[in-house]
């Protein structure tokens, strides 16, 4: 696919393929169009800033967790902005409330304590209230905002209905990676919890998590349930906010083999890291696929794939491959552009890897490169 190009890639590097990105916000777009949702980029999955002019006429907007993401959604998207915060502080919430449409408290003393001063700052801005289902089908308990002692949302024990009058809009985030069956009973509970504070409500946002573009994710099934629930409140306004389903299999991260050695197996030692590269494969956990790699022994040549840090632990696992990985060599980790690039760190002085797309006439344009002064500013 990507022929010579590939071996004139600066490593380590992300390189997002654009017409893969495309493809995925198109199957946004017939989501749009079929229930007149709005679909809100969730920056914390994906904010490759630079691919914004190609996602901004597919979304309504983007969602943020702060006033960071919320600074860049204003200044590089300039479409919605949707921010959200398990707190906010007081410092941040003039700067939050003047470039945010919707601002989002996660409990109502938060509301209670910012409300007011939000709306001095800004009288067009919507006000919402997270709520917790009390319900999650999330496959790992530290992605479960519904978990027991969860601090995400309020749950309708706590809810406070004398700010009914003040809430515009609930907001609810249940899924992690899940289909349209998990959203199905996630609905169910939400409105058996919150169903008679709806009617009085301009809009629901269904927060994100919800898989879209994964294959054989179920549209339809989405499609009718959101239909299904704007036709059962008088057409109420629909929020959904995918991150990772934006960023889904649209790009790779590119690593070159530094060094081979041997103590029990052999180890191939790369120029990138799980533990701050993919943190993801460490804390998720999952196994990132790499390109011609199978399970370890269905191949002929069995490697410990590892990072170049001196955490023990930074190994990304074992690979067999049809021929022997030479130094120099290219290893190619498949979906690599959702939940990296936001998390990933300099630990241990690695240099972080530049940034490339790969634009959908083929041409390849890095579009950032790290070094040394992004090391040395981050820490004094």
């Amino acid at each position: 696919m990507f022929g010579k190009n590939l071996n004139t890639l600066p490593s380590p590097c992300w390189l997002l393929e654009e017409h893969k990105l495309v493809n995925n916000l198109e199957t946004i777009r017939r989501i749009k169009e079929a229930t007149g949702a709005k679909v809100l980029l969730a920056l914390k999955g994906y904010a490759l800033w630079k691919s914004f002019d190609t996602i901004r006429p597919y979304l309504d907007g983007c969602c943020a967790s702060g006033m960071h993401e919320a600074l860049l959604a204003s200044e590089e998207l300039g479409k919605e902005v949707h921010t959200y915060s398990p707190a906010f502080k007081e410092e941040e919430i003039e700067t939050i409330a003047q470039i945010s449409h919707h601002l989002v408290f996660n409990s109502p003393a938060q509301f209670r304590r910012f409300a007011l001063q939000a709306k001095k700052n800004n009288p067009s801005l919507s006000l919402g209230l997270r709520v917790n289902p009390e319900y999650s089908a999330s496959p790992k308990e530290i992605y479960n905002p519904c978990g027991l002692y969860s601090r995400l949302g309020t749950t309708r024990k706590h809810f406070d209905e004398s700010l009914l009058d003040q809430i515009d809009g609930l907001h609810f985030h249940a899924l992690c990676e899940q289909g349209s069956d998990a959203l199905e009973a996630v609905l169910e509970a939400f409105e058996t919890k919150f169903g008679d504070y709806i009617p009085k409500m301009k809009w629901i946002n269904f927060g994100g998590g919800h898989h879209i573009t994964r294959k054989g994710y179920d549209i339809d099934k989405l499609i009718t349930l959101i239909r299904e629930f704007r036709a059962r409140y008088n057409d109420i306004e629909v929020y959904l906010e995918p991150g990772e389903a934006i960023g889904w299999e649209t790009g790779v991260l590119v690593a070159t083999v530094l060094d081979i050695v041997h103590n029990g197996m052999d180890i191939a030692i790369l120029d990138t890291s799980a533990e701050a590269h993919m943190p993801d494969t460490i804390i998720m956990p999952y196994r990132a696929e790499v390109r011609g790699a199978a399970e370890t022994g269905e191949k002929a040549y069995t490697y410990r794939l590892a990072g170049n840090t001196c955490l023990a632990g930074d190994i990304m696992g074992d690979y067999s491959f049809d021929t022997p990985l030479q130094i120099g060599d290219r290893i190619i980790f498949e979906d690599q552009m959702h939940y990296t690039m936001v998390k990933a760190t300099t630990f241990n002085g690695i240099k972080l890897p530049n940034i490339a797309i790969q634009r959908t006439n083929g041409e390849i344009e890095v579009v950032r490169e790290f070094g040394y002064e992004d090391f040395k500013n981050r820490l004094s």
